[in-house]
């Protein structure tokens, strides 16, 4: 059984018997915001492969859980998150985005990286619901805060804020706001070096949270 089915089982028994949840419990105070980050694919499910065989799904896991270590070590807990999956399991885009709403996030982000056929391809791309719903505002800003961020930050070229109908996106947009950041190229030798380096996946954690904590 994947961590999210333990997760949401146990939600559902504690509230059909009226018993307190902890997670529950943390999620009904206030003080701070609730962050889902949804790191893409994952187990049978590889994404993107990239140059020397880096795998798409390894380098948004360790982003997300960077993100959980800055936000304990650097940010003072400031804000409570939770990943999709914490391991390399593969867990449906439905479970993803119910885990999100059981959670009642205050921001969705799923994490992915880009690969194209054309080497010389690079920069980031950020995405947002073409179904319009009750954040959509929120979720452009945010998207487009964002691109700024990754560009002006880290140097990235910005591929811009578009629209498209991905599930995790469709099924947010009406709960919170929700974006899908495409993290730069695997298929480009300098964009895969960058994301090989783990201080680099640093500068990708510090920026995400402190943009973050000005929503």
């Amino acid at each position: 059984m994947t961590q999210f089915k333990v997760l949401i089982s146990i939600i559902l028994v504690l509230e059909l018997f009226g018993l307190p949840s902890p997670v529950l419990a943390q999620i009904n105070q206030p003080r701070k915001q609730i962050i889902v980050i949804d790191p893409g694919h994952g187990g049978k499910d590889f994404g993107a492969v990239g140059i020397n065989g880096i795998l798409e799904k390894d380098v948004v896991l360790k982003i997300a859980k960077q993100i959980i270590e800055l936000n304990e070590t650097t940010f003072n807990n400031q804000f409570e998150i939770y990943l999709t999956r914490y391991m390399d399991t593969l867990i449906s885009l439905g479970d993803r985005t119910k885990l999100a709403k059981k959670l009642k996030a205050n921001i969705f982000i799923s994490f992915h990286c880009n690969h194209s056929d054309n080497p010389n391809a690079r920069g980031v791309e950020v995405y947002v619901s073409k179904k319009q719903g009750k954040y959509s505002q929120e979720s452009i800003l945010l998207a487009y805060d964002l691109q700024k961020g990754l560009k002006e930050n880290l140097g990235f070229k910005s591929r811009g804020v578009k629209f498209a109908d991905f599930q995790v996106l469709r099924e947010t947009v009406n709960c919170f706001p929700s974006v899908l950041l495409e993290l730069g190229f695997l298929s480009n030798k300098e964009e895969k070096q960058f994301v090989c380096d783990s201080e680099n996946l640093d500068s990708y954690a510090y920026l995400i949270l402190n943009h973050l904590i000005k929503e």
